[in-house]
């Protein structure tokens, strides 16, 4: 299945790589690292991480309270959409496919109760899926959501899914759409970490090293070796647009593709902010 996906996309390359994506669902193939429910590592961050994140309820300049707006680019079925609106956020979910997004509806429609309300007093979000490329402002119009407008922004198989030719352009519009400091919260479930960079995507073997680089330096060129490993210049100053890492482990959950031959865990968890 996997091969089939790869052969897939190699034939859209550059900006017609959300064709191939589009193909996929169209034609409906089960991505393989897609589980069907929500990563595990995802909930505990969520219940654990609360000091960190803030909740899911703050308060603007005139002292109302709100519900923060989270998104799940690429979010595939949806499911990740569903649990956070079940921890009070109006949650957003972009898919590029008509597809993929009837597939989430879907998804709501027959399984949003399966995910319990965690905080009686808050309730539950807001459920809301969009098409459109994440890289692009139309969608945005659509909702009627300006730049830099979700408090949260939950990145698992989507940097893994992207050619590594695109990484620049992905961080940079993680700046461009993450809400400012310390309300903006970008979590990165860092996956497939155990995969060797050298080989063929999707999804692309990652480094947390390549995290860093590239949400440090959005939209600039980050050195890699031949075996495609991320080169990290230690003396090189982060910009003044870049993200910064707030919060970085090895989560104690995962699903089963996010450990190696073992059975030991090799995703991260890192939160980044607006600097």
């Amino acid at each position: 299945m996997q091969r089939k996906v790869m052969d897939t996309l190699a034939r859209y390359q550059g900006d017609d790589y959300v064709d191939g994506w589009a193909e996929l669902w169209q034609k409906n193939e089960n991505l393989p690292w897609d589980k069907g429910f929500p990563n595990p590592a995802l909930e505990d961050t969520l219940t654990q991480q609360s000091a960190t994140l803030g909740g899911p309820i703050t308060t603007n300049a005139q002292g109302e309270a709100y519900r923060k707006k989270a998104l799940v680019p690429g979010c595939g079925r949806g499911v990740d959409v569903l649990l956070l609106a079940s921890f009070g956020y109006d949650a957003y979910g972009l898919e590029y496919s008509d597809v993929a997004v009837k597939m989430c509806k879907d998804e709501a429609a027959r399984n949003g109760n399966k995910y319990s309300v965690r905080y009686a007093e808050i309730g539950r979000g807001k459920i809301t899926f969009v098409q459109g490329d994440f890289f692009k402002d139309d969608w945005l119009k659509r909702l009627q959501l300006p730049l830099n407008g979700f408090d949260l922004i939950y990145d698992y198989t989507f940097f893994c899914a992207l050619n590594p030719t695109m990484r620049p352009d992905w961080a940079l519009r993680h700046t461009q759409l993450l809400a400012p400091s310390p309300r903006g919260n970008l979590i990165c479930l860092e996956f497939p970490r155990h995969k060797a960079t050298a080989e063929q995507g999707p999804p692309w073997g990652v480094s947390s090293e390549a995290y860093m680089e590239h949400l440090s330096h959005p939209g600039e060129q980050i050195r890699y070796d031949a075996q495609g490993r991320c080169k990290m210049d230690p003396l090189r100053e982060p910009s003044e647009h870049g993200l910064e890492r707030v919060a970085y482990w090895q989560p104690a959950r995962t699903h089963e593709s996010g450990k190696d031959s073992d059975g030991v865990i090799q995703d991260r968890v890192s939160i980044w902010r607006r600097r």
